[in-house]
């Protein structure tokens, strides 16, 4: 299927309009975009991973380095409903069939590819000359020129249109990207079908680790004569001993079935990493303790001869794949060591995480409640957690109410769940967002999704202390279409706690019990619809199933 950009054209133009002043929305409107350059490592010649811009792939649905797009509008002429959309692509040269894979022809890139006219970068003077003889007051615009974010535009194409003989024409960075940012912060259906497919892929790609370490805890991963020494190690014989081996196996899924990049970089956290929100180093290896003379030895949680065994902990792994250009966001923490099962601490954290996602989120989850109410209810859930747990002080040892029990004397209302939410401690523990839209990027449209000024905030509404919002990524009510990540998460950092150690609500010697967990976080990307969500993540995050699976038990 051919990628609907001129749907995408379209949409961006009613957008465009929306910014303008009302003097220009009547004059021609001219988009010059380039796309993304095959980039190269330092001063050498070796090439780096390719990926397209994403606001030019939105608008041409075309992969090819070094191509440039040229787009024609203008309300209330037939431009309106059919804009004209040029793309220029590089012509093939020898040393590009020599070296690499080269671009298509024109001919073949016309077949592929839902754009008005396509030819090569040669062509691109020409077409402007045209433009400019047939829209003499035209509008261009384009990307923040000069910024190192996105693509260059050669000045020689920009002075075409400042030098022309034409003295009405004129150049703006400043509504194209505003314009392209709310137009994707809502997805089409083709786009749904993207996104679906690259969670689909990074679903399985999570539940192979899993299953990766519930096979080696029972023993049923066999290494075949001289594995390991001489000769290398077969995937099927692989164990999972270190992130980096998780990683790994990860991307490997994900390539085996078809996705040439990942989202962004995975995060692989073990033990007490996972307090590291996004930490991507994904190189050391899980800890390890002395085998003790009561222990019972298996094959993965035991090595150098049963010298040492894994320490019970979490492993956090974030990662998701992209498939065609639009990303999934996945996290899931499960248990390595203690045979494949949460410790009694860690499960405890898990399952207020899960409470945050599912009964608090998800429930919640609908078109017009705004994110920053449902950002608020999770703090308010993870401090009645605390509080059950011991973590938090409750305003009575007998009961966790906002009401004191009648004729208990022991009432401390300097514990109760208001009090603890107003003073901002619970930001220590889960100080990111709630989520963050997604699409071709994983942190998607910025602009959009948490504009300035935003009208939508100040509005009576109760929302709690102001850190709570501090890294929300989202601060929009939802509306059906948006594509956003839901991934509450509990972590244990020194760091974030030391500014609160001494806090009043805290129990000290509680906390302390909890503080070797390190971190849980548990992610799923949902598409809003008409009256609540569709969760476009298919691997399962309940505990029973996870400690099933990575004990080997399923």
């Amino acid at each position: 299927m051919v990628y609907p950009a001129s749907a995408h054209v379209l949409t961006t133009f009613r957008e465009l309009l929306k910014l303008l002043p009302t003097t220009e929305k009547a004059q021609p409107q001219i988009l010059l975009l380039a796309g993304e350059v095959t980039p190269f490592r330092n001063d050498t010649d070796r090439e780096q991973v390719f990926r397209q811009e994403s606001n030019f792939f939105y608008l041409s649905g075309c992969i090819v380095p070094s191509s440039y797009l040229l787009i024609a509008f203008q309300d209330g002429t037939g431009l309106s409903q059919k804009p004209s959309v040029e793309l220029f692509i590089p012509k093939a040269e020898l040393a590009d069939m020599m070296w690499s894979v080269p671009p298509p022809s024109l001919e073949a890139a016309s077949r592929t590819h839902d754009v008005t006219k396509i030819d090569h970068p040669g062509a691109i003077p020409d077409a402007i000359r045209t433009l400019l003889k047939a829209f003499p007051d035209a509008l261009f615009h384009t990307l923040p020129r000069g910024s190192p974010l996105f693509p260059a535009i050669p000045p020689e194409f920009t002075d075409l249109v400042m030098s022309s003989d034409s003295k009405n024409a004129a150049i703006s960075d400043l509504f194209l990207l505003p314009a392209l940012h709310q137009a994707r912060l809502f997805k089409d259906e083709h786009e749904i079908s993207l996104i679906r497919k690259a969670n689909e892929i990074s679903s399985r790609a999570h539940e192979v680790v899993m299953r990766v370490l519930g096979k080696a805890v029972k023993g049923a991963i066999e290494r075949g004569p001289g594995a390991g020494v001489d000769r290398p190690l077969l995937p099927g014989e692989w164990l999972i001993e270190k992130e980096a081996e998780a990683e790994a196996i990860f991307v490997a899924s994900c390539r085996r079935e078809g996705a040439v990049h990942q989202a962004y970089l995975p995060i692989v956290a073990a033990t007490t990493r996972a307090s590291t929100l996004h930490y991507c180093c994904n190189d050391r290896e899980f800890a390890w303790g002395p085998v003790q003379p009561h222990d019972h030895q298996n094959r993965n949680e035991f090595a150098h001869g049963g010298a040492r065994q894994l320490n019970p902990q979490v492993l956090l792994i974030d990662a998701g794949c992209e498939w065609n250009c639009y990303a999934s966001d996945i996290t899931r923490t499960m248990p390595v060591g203690n045979g494949g099962k949460f410790t009694p601490e860690a499960r405890a954290i898990y399952e207020l995480v899960l409470e945050m996602q599912k009964v608090v989120a998800m429930d919640m989850i609908k078109p017009g409640i705004h994110w920053d109410a449902i950002q608020l209810m999770c703090h308010r859930i993870l401090v009645k957690g605390f509080q059950r747990l011991g973590i938090f002080k409750s305003p009575s040892p007998s009961a966790i109410s906002s009401t004191a029990p009648a004729g208990d004397d022991t009432w401390d209302p300097e514990h109760d769940e208001e009090k603890i939410l107003a003073s901002g401690i619970s930001s220590a523990f889960f100080p990111h967002g709630l989520g963050h839209s997604l699409g071709m990027d994983v942190h998607d449209v910025p602009s959009a999704s948490k504009p300035i000024p935003n009208t939508t905030l100040n509005k009576g509404v109760p929302i709690g202390h102001e850190s709570f919002y501090t890294y929300l990524r989202l601060r929009l009510p939802l509306q059906k279409n948006m594509v956003v990540t839901v991934e509450p998460g509990c972590y244990f950092s020194p760091h974030l706690i030391a500014p609160v150690r001494d806090s009043k609500h805290i129990d000290q010697e509680v906390l302390k019990k909890y503080e070797s967990v390190g971190g849980v976080r548990i992610e799923d990307v949902v598409l809003i619809t008409e009256d609540g969500y569709d969760n476009l993540t298919t691997v399962r995050s309940d505990t029973e199933w996870v400690e099933g699976i990575c004990s080997g038990a399923l």
